[in-house]
């Protein structure tokens, strides 16, 4: 049996999956919007890109951004109107969403920008975000490191299992990584059993690996200036994000984080 979106059609398993009871991935946004802000902004306005369940736009907004949400799941924007009610939510695809309004801040996180597997897709994203940030404002990202895979193969190596109880039922997931070198891509498989599942459900999924010297060639080009490019700490990594902890721009790391900043087009 395949399978594309078993976590996203499950948003509640997926949440159960990758907890974050201490909203560090939103705290992180907060910090670095406090770090690099071109000026003080009393409810900055945010657009989440790849929102998922809406948590991480649901605490921004109880920490009094105006916050937007997009995402392609109807099953995760369904699941996040009904638990966070402060945050509008469109449906709309990263490398097309065109939006009324511009914001002062567009998050990326948990590697949704890697899902732009080809240069065209990247482009593309990075043009509607210059298009819908007002001048000065900033694109945060987190995404995996394409550096990190230069001479590092502990993500690739074996199958790693585990194993995530939801509604008294306990799942258990295979999952392999390895790169693609042709297409520049890491392919993940998960495979999923629990004890009513017929056969395995087979999950695939790829994601662009990116160097930080061409994520930065690619930013100046669609308008950016890159003010920060660090690998830990962050979310995901460990030790994970604390308030003002000091950025490591080393860039070995298996995360990138990044902070840009949309140029003034009069400039």
């Amino acid at each position: 049996m395949n399978g594309q979106n078993f976590l996203t059609d499950n948003p509640e398993l997926y949440e159960q999956q990758f907890p974050d009871p201490e909203h560090v991935a939103a705290r992180f946004v907060d910090d670095l919007v406090r770090r690099f802000a071109d000026r003080v902004l009393a409810a900055p306005r945010l657009l989440d890109v790849g929102c998922g369940t809406g948590r991480d736009a649901g605490h921004l907004a109880a920490l009094g951004y105006t916050a937007t949400g997009l995402d392609t799941s109807l099953p995760m924007l369904t699941h996040a109107r009904r638990r966070h009610p402060a945050v509008r939510f469109v449906h709309a695809d990263l490398r097309t969403f065109d939006l009324a309004d511009r914001f002062d801040v567009i998050t990326c996180l948990d590697s949704a920008l890697l899902y732009c597997h080809r240069n065209a897709d990247l482009t593309a994203f990075l043009g509607r975000c210059h298009r819908h940030l007002r001048p000065g404002g900033l694109l945060l990202a987190e995404m995996r490191n394409g550096a990190f895979f230069l001479g590092n193969t502990e993500l690739l190596d074996g199958t790693r299992t585990r194993t995530v109880t939801w509604r008294a039922v306990t799942y258990t997931s295979a999952t392999r990584l390895w790169i693609d070198h042709r297409e520049q891509l890491l392919r993940r498989e998960r495979v999923w059993t629990w004890p009513a599942c017929p056969r395995p459900l087979v999950q695939a999924s790829a994601w662009r690996l990116l160097f930080p010297a061409e994520l930065r060639h690619l930013l100046a080009t669609a308008g950016f200036d890159v003010v920060a490019l660090f690998d830990s700490p962050g979310p995901r990594t460990d030790p994970p994000w604390r308030p003002t902890a000091a950025l490591s721009d080393v860039l070995s790391g298996d995360r990138l984080h990044l902070v840009a900043r949309r140029r003034d087009d009069a400039a």
